[in-house]
């Protein structure tokens, strides 16, 4: 028999509730392209929360593109449908034909967000060394916000400091929260404690911050701000948050002779 909770205590419970961070995900079948004959790059493209995994659905991106060496290819029509913890996303696969460091960027549809009454608009942004390609991971991609990497995106050991500095219209952003996951793909770890799923960082006056990652993966950087326009939602306006995401791949070592 079901019986109605005292308001207090409900109240309690919903703020009790474990709040998930949200990510775009944007994460390709390997960072780096070496060799010509197996040069095609799968890239699988999702709204989740990337360490609990669980995830929202994604519709259709309104734009997905790379940048290699200041040429911007579409990739919107190489686009399919999947799923990503049951939920649905996209996936694309590109085969590049000349050497460079690709940067490739996802700007979503905003998603609506009943839980924090806002919607929620993730730039996202990867990169893959394609034949030896190194220049230009530094370099920002123009986008509304973005993160534009300190550290080298990729090629990284776990362990290294990874640091990026985040942009706003173009202009650094102070103190601004930034949310770093673990992309936990196959459920290798569990968190002692709820606190542990999303690590957070604050950009300081120049809008950069840092983390140490702890261990291999995938990790997500997702740093937040509100927009200063609203959008509408049923006729109310509404805020719209605005993530700036970047994913980066980081390794053990390779040991000699284990």
């Amino acid at each position: 028999m079901s019986r109605l909770l005292p308001p207090a205590i409900a109240a309690f419970c919903i703020l009790a509730s474990p709040a998930y961070a949200h990510f775009g995900l944007l994460i390709p079948d390997r960072e780096i392209v070496s060799d010509p004959k197996k040069a095609d790059i799968h890239l699988t493209l999702s709204f989740s929360h990337p360490m609990e995994g669980n995830g929202m659905e994604m519709a259709r991106p309104a734009a997905f593109f790379a940048v290699a060496d200041g040429r911007k290819t579409d990739l919107a029509p190489l686009l399919k449908p999947t799923k990503v913890y049951e939920h649905s996303a996209w996936q694309a696969d590109f085969r590049p034909t000349q050497p460079g460091l690709y940067q490739f960027a996802v700007e979503p549809q905003p998603y609506w967000e009943p839980s924090e009454d806002c919607f929620i608009v993730h730039y996202t942004k990867t990169y893959v060394s394609v034949f030896g390609g190194e220049d230009g991971w530094d370099e920002p991609l123009g986008l509304k916000t973005e993160i534009v990497p300190l550290t080298r995106p990729f090629g990284n050991y776990r362990g290294n400091l990874f640091q990026g500095q985040v942009l706003l219209d173009g202009k650094p952003t102070a103190g601004v929260d930034v949310e770093i996951e673990f992309y936990n793909q196959d459920k290798k770890y569990k968190e002692p404690a709820e606190a542990f799923v999303t690590q957070v960082v604050k950009t300081d006056a120049n809008g950069v911050f840092s983390y140490a990652v702890p261990f291999a993966g995938w990790w997500g950087f997702a740093a937040l701000n509100t927009a200063p326009e609203k959008m509408p939602y049923k006729g109310e306006p509404k805020d719209v948050e605005l993530g700036a995401v970047l994913w980066a791949h980081f390794v053990e070592p390779v040991r000699i002779g284990q």
